[in-house]
């Protein structure tokens, strides 16, 4: 009877000394470490499983009392586990460790830490593949976001530092240096929209990059009412310069009417126009508001004649096609995924920080446009003078019946008009890159245009041999 009580007790008390060979449990010392496994003089060796106090444990195989050879680890507090091959109680060699917050890597181990070549699945969906030093992306790598981006390069400590190559999901590439993450030294970005940039970064952005649009020539340009006129712009960085770091921006050419009424005998024309015509008016940088005038021009090939400009939405449908994303070769040797280009026939696209517009004249006043009734009596008093001059403090010159003989006062005009009543007007250039290059677009620039019936002979000197205009 006694011997078996002794034999119950001791089924109940763990043993007080690891066992010897074989398969044996044992609690250690601390009550902390509780081993299930197999033994060999004494110590763990075999495979065996290791259970924790706080819930994690470790199964496989053990040599001498440590943990080495292939096995299963698992923290409770983390929720992490790994399988693969450990060295002295740690991650060494090749293994797979899944993260409890989301992701996983399968690669090199060194100490329990990433090292070498592997593969990295974070929380987030984005896949890296590459070199780890130190459990972070160093060396060549290459990552996938989860938004479809890529990049292709060189990292330092968990960022992209060196050289490497961005490709976007919209088709953008950056290809240079990086520092920290972001551009950062020389480097080509060719932006979806077609805008090409190449020069130095800093911090994320083009040091060189366009800050305004500039039309060259005088600040008020005279012209005659038929004659056909140039319009040079520049891109100028902050300080001035010409921004020849980009290529490709578009740029797009219209015109306007002064739409504050000045007193009679003036050489301003003003227009009545159609409610169904209105638009809101333009501000200009002269004191006046605008609003839209048709441009049309007489050689082939350039700008048609068109009505009041577009809406927004209708550039935009425009500038979003293929007219401007189609077919066709960019040019020079922009990097892959640039877009055409085309063009519309008002817009043009910038090479070197430079555009020009050809043969640019204003047209007739579109249907809806009626000129205000003090016009007809400015030509009452031309006719009635030799020569139709008003004096030397009017000097207008005589003034056309509108488009289709369609007067206010009712009276009937006998040929449509041709080209744009003698007065002021506005030029305007603006960027309609779509999407916006680096999402910024530039503010439009404006010249001062004075239509009088005088000939070409009379005109302002070609843009570019005078002062700047505003912008």
């Amino acid at each position: 009877m006694a011997a078996v009580r002794q034999e119950v007790l001791q089924r109940r008390d763990p043993p007080r000394r690891p066992p010897q060979d074989g398969y044996g449990i044992y609690t250690f010392p601390n009550s902390f470490f509780r081993y299930e496994g197999e033994w060999k003089g004494g110590k763990t060796h075999g495979r065996g499983k290791l259970l924790f106090k706080d819930g994690s444990y470790y199964e496989g195989e053990f040599v001498d009392g440590e943990i080495s050879g292939e096995g299963h680890r698992h923290w409770a507090v983390t929720g992490n586990t790994y399988s693969g091959h450990f060295v002295l109680g740690e991650p060494q060699g090749h293994g797979i460790m899944k993260y409890g917050a989301g992701g996983y890597y399968e690669g090199a181990m060194s100490h329990g830490m990433r090292e070498g070549l592997g593969c990295l699945v974070d929380q987030d969906g984005n896949v890296y593949r590459g070199s780890f030093h130190n459990n972070k992306r160093h060396g060549q790598g290459h990552v996938a976001f989860r938004n479809g981006d890529t990049y292709d390069g060189d990292w330092v400590r968990g960022q992209r530092q060196g050289h490497g190559v961005l490709r976007c999901v919209d088709g953008s590439t950056y290809e240079g240096q990086w520092h920290s993450d972001v551009f950062s030294g020389l480097g080509s970005m060719a932006h979806c929209s077609g805008v090409v940039y190449r020069g130095m970064w800093i911090q994320g952005h083009p040091v060189a990059r366009a800050t305004r649009i500039v039309i060259l020539g005088p600040e008020v340009r005279h012209v005659g009412a038929s004659s056909p006129f140039p319009v040079c712009v520049q891109l100028q960085q902050e300080d001035g310069a010409v921004a020849e770091s980009e290529n490709g921006r578009v740029l797009r050419v219209s015109a306007g009417v002064r739409h504050v009424q000045l007193p009679a005998h003036s050489e301003v024309c003003f227009f009545h126009v159609d409610q169904d015509r209105r638009e809101a008016p333009i501000q200009t940088p002269f004191g006046f508001q605008c609003i839209a005038y048709p441009l049309s021009s007489p050689s082939p090939g350039s700008l048609e004649p068109r009505g009041a400009p577009e809406s927004a939405r209708d550039l935009e449908a425009v500038l979003t096609s293929d007219t401007l994303h189609g077919q066709g070769d960019t040019p020079g040797d922009l990097p892959a995924g640039e877009r055409s280009a085309c063009c519309p026939d008002d817009c043009r696209r910038v090479e070197l920080g430079r555009a020009e517009f050809l043969d640019i004249r204003l047209g007739p006043p579109p249907p809806g446009y009626h000129p205000i009734p003090f016009l007809d009596s400015l030509c009452e008093q031309v006719s009635s003078r030799p020569g139709g001059d008003l004096g030397p403090r009017t000097g207008a010159p005589t003034v056309q019946d509108p488009p289709g003989g369609s007067r206010p006062d009712g009276a009937t005009g006998a040929v449509p008009g041709t080209a744009a009543f003698p007065g002021e007007y506005v030029i305007m250039v603006q960027d309609v890159t779509a999407p916006p290059f680096l999402g910024h677009t530039l503010p439009t620039a404006f010249q001062h245009l004075r239509v009088s019936a005088k000939g070409p002979g009379q005109q302002s000197p070609v843009p570019g041999e005078g002062p700047k205009a505003q912008n």
